[in-house]
């Protein structure tokens, strides 16, 4: 394998639409982002814009203020860091049509994820919102407009009437406001280039692409996140886009965030894998095609979905995977090399202890996460399911009538009371660490996901076991 030169720009994806960090950690990782081999940010802002007037309702409770992207901007150019921004045009749109006052512009009315192409007003939000990310963002290169999983496209009554009409197509119908889009991009910021996901695109007719005009707007991003490639697949794409006219392309990996919707610690070997065959992509493709990799790092599948793994979680995996990327693959010196940067013993174990962690910003979010993770959830299942003196004379049934067996309290009371106790102590610590990194709403929601129910269980047998030892009848 040829070495760093195969992706000159290696770009760390800030997913902000689940548990945006505050602007004290970004300043805290993004030399670490550096240090690793980063020369860029996708930020996709969702709704932790600061929009507005009419699109102020987008907003989160906790948007960043425009002063705070300013110093987000900061920040970057210090770590030499690009930053280009991510606004979603098309599909993803849930933080934006869940609304009442931008329900009428969905493709089908019951879903808010599809923008409907076929109204004006779509258009016009869409390309609001466009101007006041890049109000924020003067002089950036390039502006990703997303545009993927366009779910249901030509499903709604309108699209529907249209495709009626003889040689209209749902790829028409994407590539019509794809390139309406863009082009409005391109009018007004002549020197920015709009990037999109390119899974819409990808099983288009060739000529078509060439005939809609698209290839001179945009630049595809192809994506896949998957630990087994399909390599000569991907340079087969990467071929078919070249001859429609498409001067660059890039290519997405994962570094966190795509392995599951619910997955609390990130599998560093998948994406590992994930990150070495995109490389060989890039080896096997049209020289020169690929101009950098975006390393996605995904928060949420999308705005209604839980929280994946949290952004400090997913460090060690982005750190193995920018490494190997800067260095041509994965071997010895990017294993030393990024123990140092982390200050971890090894990236051998998968069981990270409070020791072996590192030292970067927010490893101790890590290891905490991975204590519960590992452990709250089986310890105290295996106290509940799997103790025989709780199972065999404090069964649910016993506990609905609190009643139990003076001698089997002796046998339960210490392993409940010690379990409680380590718990107890590790949750506040927890919550403590997440508070200087999130703000309130993600840190309530990570631990109503994560950590509550194991411990309520674990909570209400405790005070049914004191309930019933205090009982009469006991």
């Amino acid at each position: 394998m040829s070495g760093p030169s195969l992706f000159s720009m290696r770009i760390v994806h800030l997913d902000l639409k689940g548990a945006p960090p505050k602007i004290s950690y970004l300043s805290e990782i993004f030399p670490l982002f550096r240090a690793l081999g980063a020369n860029a940010l996708l930020v996709e802002y969702e709704d932790m814009f600061p929009y507005e007037g009419h699109l102020k309702l987008l907003r989160a409770q906790h948007a960043y203020s425009p002063s705070e992207i300013r110093e987000i901007l900061y920040l970057a150019r210090q770590n030499e860091l690009e930053v280009i921004p991510l606004v979603q045009t098309f599909g993803h749109m849930e933080f934006v049509l869940k609304h009442d006052a931008f329900s009428h512009l969905r493709e089908v009315a019951l879903f808010p994820n599809t923008l409907n192409p076929h109204k004006a007003e779509s258009l016009a939000l869409v390309t609001a919102m466009v101007d006041q990310v890049m109000e924020l963002h003067g002089g950036t290169r390039w502006l990703h407009i997303g545009c993927d999983e366009v779910y249901y496209l030509g499903e709604g009554e309108a699209s529907r009437q249209w495709l009626q009409q003889e040689q209209n197509s749902k790829a028409k119908l994407c590539l019509s406001h794809m390139t309406a889009v863009a082009g409005h991009v391109l009018a007004h910021q002549p020197t920015t280039t709009p990037l999109v996901w390119d899974d819409m695109l990808r099983d288009m007719p060739e000529d078509l692409l060439q005939e809609s005009g698209l290839p001179q707007l945009v630049e595809p991003v192809l994506w896949d996140y998957g630990a087994d490639l399909d390599i000569h697949g991907k340079v087969v794409l990467m071929e078919k886009f070249q001859k429609c006219g498409f001067p660059r392309l890039w290519a997405a990996s994962a570094f966190k965030g795509a392995t599951g919707p619910h997955q609390a610690l990130t599998p560093i070997e998948h994406h590992l894998r994930n990150h070495l065959q995109w490389l060989w992509v890039a080896q096997a493709g049209p020289a020169g095609l690929l101009q950098g990799i975006v390393l996605t790092g995904w928060q949420r599948y999308d705005h209604f979905a839980v929280l994946c793994e949290l952004l400090p979680v997913g460090i060690p995996s982005l750190a193995i995977c920018l490494q190997s990327l800067l260095r041509g693959g994965f071997s010895q010196e990017v294993k030393d090399r990024v123990e140092s940067c982390l200050g971890v013993a090894s990236l051998d174990t998968t069981d990270f202890t409070r020791e072996g962690t590192g030292c970067f910003p927010g490893s101790d979010i890590l290891a905490l996460v991975t204590q519960v993770s590992l452990h709250l959830r089986s310890s105290v299942e295996a106290l509940l399911d799997g103790n025989r003196y709780v199972t065999g004379w404090f069964s649910p049934y016993h506990r609905r009538r609190k009643v139990v067996h003076p001698v089997m309290v002796q046998h339960m009371q210490p392993d409940v009371l010690s379990l409680l106790a380590r718990w107890g102590a590790l949750v506040p610590e927890l919550e403590a660490a997440l508070q200087r990194v999130f703000y309130p709403d993600a840190v309530e929601e990570w631990l109503e996901e994560n950590v509550r129910p194991s411990l309520q269980r674990l909570q209400d047998l405790a005070q049914d076991l004191a309930e019933a030892t205090a009982s009469p009848t006991a």
